[in-house]
């Protein structure tokens, strides 16, 4: 089977893709990205003069431009396991997708929807239902530390230590922004600490009946950290009922008090901002591994449905294919057709 095969492919190079060739989550257009010696030594950029003839008052004069060519892209997990080789009608440039039915569960799409790949930021929405389901105070102020820093990426963070927020206002940027260090403070200051956190996420992704699904941080800044598009759908389904998250990660923006101090974030999923688009829930991910990902509770024509993208290519290639599937939904709709009875041909490829 396809599925098993993937899924032994996948689990052998999650333990032998070397962490140099790991590149942060990007989270926010000011933010920065340190990488490391190695990753820089494999995919060193080459220098080559380019020739162009420029008019210098009136008279044409050669001139020649030194330009960086752009270093090689680093394969993502899903590349690796072959999944690039699976083609779609909509040319999509996710190498797993999922569309369904919000109101009965009705596949509506899918391509390598079965697979286990790196979920990126993805990651913090089952944070924020594990922090949401535990019912922590909301109003109890938490500090950045040192051990909230970023050492597996190295990416930059607009939290310093020693930083102070209430939990409501960390796990606000953490789904909004996908802000790494709010989501590792959020499962550092659980009960039991950061393990007994992960431990919770990976019972409730059993509970949820995610059995392609596992974790190893609050964050998603592993590659470890593991999901089916299939799975994600559950867990959407399941986050869709807290209206915490579904305000935190759907707020376009928003001014959080750190320390005293007002701070204005964005979210990473611009969309969210599109008055075209009526969008319940979303969260958005990137590490190299993964590629871009997303996941989003949107209503098209009347239908509520649950989007999952994973290893698209590209900044805007995942909004971009959701874009293209928001078109195939709407053009299904005939005139008058009710809210959930809608009826689609189901396109399935590599399963």
């Amino acid at each position: 089977m396809f599925k098993l095969a993937s899924g032994a492919l996948i689990a052998a190079l999650l333990v032998s893709l070397p962490a140099a060739a790991e590149a942060a989550d990007i989270h926010h257009k000011k933010h920065h990205v340190r990488k490391g010696k190695l990753h820089e030594a494999a995919a060193a950029p080459r220098e080559h003069l380019v020739k162009r003839v420029v008019m210098v008052h009136g008279r044409r004069k050669v001139v020649y431009e030194r330009l960086l060519a752009a270093a090689p892209a680093v394969p993502t997990m899903g590349d690796l396991a072959g999944l690039n080789q699976t083609h779609d009608p909509f040319d999509l440039k996710s190498n797993v997708a999922l569309v369904l039915d919000q109101n009965n569960d009705e596949v509506l799409f899918e391509k390598n929807s079965n697979v286990a790949l790196p979920i990126a930021s993805i990651t913090k929405l089952m944070t924020g239902l594990v922090v949401v389901e535990a019912h922590q105070d909301m109003d109890e102020v938490l500090t950045v530390t040192d051990d909230d820093v970023d050492r597996i990426k190295f990416s930059s963070s607009r939290l310093k230590v020693g930083s102070q927020l209430t939990r409501a206002n960390m796990l606000h940027i953490a789904l909004m922004s996908s802000e790494n260090r709010a989501a590792s403070a959020l499962g550092r200051n659980y009960p039991g600490g950061r393990a007994a956190f992960v431990a919770a996420m990976n019972a409730k992704a059993r509970e949820l009946g995610m059995l392609d699904t596992h974790y190893v941080d609050s964050n998603g800044l592993s590659k470890m950290n593991v999901a089916s598009a299939r799975d994600l759908a559950k867990l959407a389904m399941a986050a869709y009922q807290q209206p915490l998250l579904r305000q935190y990660s759907t707020d376009p923006k928003a001014i959080v008090e750190a320390s005293g101090h007002p701070m204005q974030f964005g979210n990473t999923n611009h969309l969210v901002a599109n008055p075209t688009w009526e969008i319940g829930l979303q969260k958005t991910g990137f590490i190299n591994e993964a590629g871009r990902c997303l996941l989003m509770q949107a209503v098209i024509e009347g239908r509520a449905v649950i989007m999952v993208f994973l290893d698209s290519k590209g900044k805007q290639s995942r909004t971009a294919d959701a874009g293209r599937m928001r078109k195939w939904l709407e053009a299904l709709k005939p005139a008058g057709m009710t809210t959930g009875a809608a009826t689609a041909p189901t396109y399935s490829a590599g399963m």
